[in-house]
């Protein structure tokens, strides 16, 4: 069966997914890339973005586990393709939640960005669809991750906890009661880089 996760979604210790002042120059805010900076320097991570090396661990192992099982105003320029150039680390097709309508953007790898400009009810059945079964992964930032808790459609939420502070930002679970919704914690890893947490129901 079909599981909506959230794998791999850094966030402070403060509680913020991003940092403020967030931009096409700065996608993560002020500071945000500070989040993941147990992710960026491992093998899978690198090998995602066509490059060799990085670090092996528990951080690499739960990187790699975030992609197991998985199926398949920034839309304005159409020669702008994302921060990840032409091979983005996903492989599988992605469907952005977007105000403005585009054509679907295929790229290396096997990559495809699907544009829904239907809410996030029409991306997840067109997700389901492509997934033929396998599990569907949401990623984008707290905002996304946030409409789909307070739908209660997430199934488990692996969150990496990083050892910086943001001060401010995009909050991810303000005015959200993991608990009432059903959440509990089932899994939690200790590294050197972060905390890493697992919530389903």
């Amino acid at each position: 069966m079909t599981k909506l996760r959230v794998n791999a979604f850094s966030i402070s210790i403060d509680g913020y997914g991003a940092g403020p002042d967030q931009s096409l120059d700065n996608p993560l805010g002020v500071g945000g890339q500070g989040l993941f900076e147990w992710f960026f320097p491992t093998r899978t991570f690198l090998s995602h973005i066509g490059k060799d090396g990085g670090t092996t661990g528990p951080d690499d192992e739960i990187a790699a586990r975030s992609f197991d099982n998985l199926g398949g105003p920034w839309a304005r320029h159409e020669s702008w393709k994302g921060w990840w150039g032409d091979n983005p680390p996903y492989h599988v097709p992605v469907f952005v939640l977007t105000h403005h309508a585009r054509e679907p953007l295929e790229m290396a790898g096997g990559t495809t960005f699907h544009f829904v400009t239907e809410g996030i009810h029409a991306a997840l059945e067109q997700a389901k669809v492509a997934a033929k079964g396998k599990d569907i992964r949401i990623g984008g930032g707290a905002a996304t991750v946030r409409q789909y808790l307070k739908a209660g459609l997430i199934d488990s939420l692996h969150l990496a906890l990083s050892p910086v502070l943001m001060g401010s930002g995009e909050a991810l679970f303000a005015g959200i009661d993991m608990k009432g919704l059903g959440y509990r914690c089932t899994e939690r890893t200790a590294t050197q880089a972060a905390m890493h947490v697992t919530l389903a129901k």
